[in-house]
Formats: C-alpha cells, sequence, structure tokens
C-alpha cells in the first residue's frame, strides 16, 4: 500500500472507495469544501489519476482488512464510488461498514439503456460472454480492461481489439490490437476506431455513464452488434447519482460543510 499525503498530513475521516470519473469529480469537490478525506485506488492502474486528496494505493485484504483500516483511520463516512463491476470491492465496503456501524452510500452511475437502433444481446457475466464467442472467426473489439482478458484465451479464433490503459507486458490472446489510451472517448473517434479496425462485434460491460458510451453509441450508428455484459448484484444500500447528492448525505448525518 501506497499512502500520500499532499502538501500536509491529514487525518482522514471520509473514504472514498475510487477509480472512477464520478469519484474524481467528488474528490474535488471534497477537497473544495476541505472535508477531511482519503481517496482509495485498487491499484490496478499502473498510472492513477493524481488527485487533490491524500491518497492510498493498494488492497485491503477483504472485509477483515477494511474493517481495521476503518477502526485505524477513525474513518467516520464511506463513500462507494468504485465501478459498477467492482461488486467484490462493494460486498466487502457493505459488510465492513455495518460490522462497526459506518455509514456507507455508493455514487452509481446509472445504467445504460438500450436505445431504438442498439443490437444488443445481453449475457449475465463474463463467463456467458466467453460462451457467446463459440462461433467463427470475428473481429472483436474487446472493452472489458485487462482482468478478465485470460478468460476470452479459450475463443483464439478471433481478432481482439484491446484498449488499454497501460501497456502490459504479457496478454492471453494469440491474436490482438492494443491501443493505449485513456478516456474520456468521442463517438467520433470511436467510429473511426471501430472502422480503422473492422470490427464486427463489440463486448462490453454495461458501465454506465457518460465516460465509456462513445463506443456503444458509434456501435449504433455503424450499425454493429454489441454484447452487453449485465452488471453484478450487489446487496441493498444507500445510493446517489451526484457529488451533490453526496455532500447532501454527509450533511445530514452530521458533517460541517462550510470552507
Amino acid at each position: 500500500m501506497i499512502v500520500s499525503h499532499g502538501d500536509s498530513a491529514i487525518t482522514p475521516h471520509v473514504l472514498i472507495l475510487g477509480g472512477t470519473t464520478e469519484a474524481s469529480a467528488l474528490a474535488r469537490v471534497v477537497a473544495e469544501h476541505r472535508l477531511a478525506a482519503v481517496f482509495s485506488y485498487a491499484g490496478r492502474v499502473a498510472r492513477p489519476r493524481p488527485q487533490p486528496l491524500p491518497t492510498r494505493v493498494g488492497g485491503f485484504g477483504g472485509v477483515d482488512g477494511l474493517t481495521e483500516y476503518l477502526r485505524a483511520e477513525a474513518i467516520t463516512h464511506v463513500v462507494d464510488a468504485t465501478h459498477p463491476f467492482a461488486a467484490g470491492m462493494s460486498r466487502n465496503a457493505i459488510t465492513a461498514c455495518a460490522r462497526i456501524g459506518v455509514p456507507l452510500v455508493a455514487l452509481t452511475r446509472p445504467a445504460w439503456q438500450r436505445q431504438q437502433g442498439d443490437l444488443w444481446t445481453s449475457v449475465a457475466g463474463i463467463d456467458d460472454a466467453v460462451a457467446a464467442l463459440d462461433r467463427p472467426a470475428t473481429r472483436v473489439m474487446l472493452a472489458l480492461g485487462r482482468m478478465h482478458l485470460a478468460a476470452f484465451a479459450v475463443r483464439p479464433q478471433h481478432h481482439y481489439l484491446l484498449r488499454l490503459v497501460d501497456p502490459a507486458d504479457h496478454l492471453p490472446l494469440p491474436d490482438c490490437s492494443v491501443v493505449i489510451d485513456r478516456g474520456p472517448f468521442t463517438v467520433s473517434g470511436d467510429k473511426a476506431l471501430l472502422l480503422d479496425h473492422r470490427i464486427e462485434l463489440v463486448v462490453s460491460k454495461n458501465s454506465g455513464g457518460d465516460g465509456a458510451r462513445s463506443k456503444i453509441d458509434a456501435a449504433r450508428d455503424l450499425g454493429l452488434p454489441v454484447l452487453m455484459i449485465d452488471r453484478p448484484a450487489i446487496p441493498d444500500r444507500d445510493e446517489v447519482a451526484t457529488s451533490q447528492e453526496v455532500l447532501a448525505w454527509l450533511g445530514h448525518s452530521g458533517v460541517n460543510l462550510g470552507v
């Protein structure tokens, strides 16, 4: 784990579980209000975006490790602003916070909804997406990040287009093209990308929000099918959709929001 404290040491009270565009926006708002807080990255990206808050990088060690961290750092509130598919972290946060009575709210993105012209096939998870690719050779944009690439090694007949934030030393897919880039992306840019690589199918998680949807809009405009992976189930929790709603939640629970 790495802990950085910027200009001065701050005792964290609000823990932001981050890694998303929404988490970064919340960090800016929290910093503007001079709230004591710490921003946590899972550590899956080599060059995480710098934040205006004290920042830690790395896992907690499951529910027990997170519970101990909350106690040791005197965390009073937790905001889960992780990716909608970071289900393990979200479940751990729910359990750890309930265990010691720390309030938790999730800053969530609305899921993408099928629009007229979309050619979606919905599947329940990564395994189902792999099964759906049991077909003749196809040029596939695999828009899933690095974590799940190995699962698709059993479908080596396809040519895969991968867009990654960081270069990868080893990729489990024998026939692939890699683009190193970081969003947000544009519809026009993604249309050009899909055309340049002669993509015939897009495989995507239903991440929701605006930052990653350009490939979905581009696929619709080009008449390309999308294999859409549904979000994992998360236990019930308080949820909000904007940074201002997080501030309101903090204010209602006794946090002084004065600047």
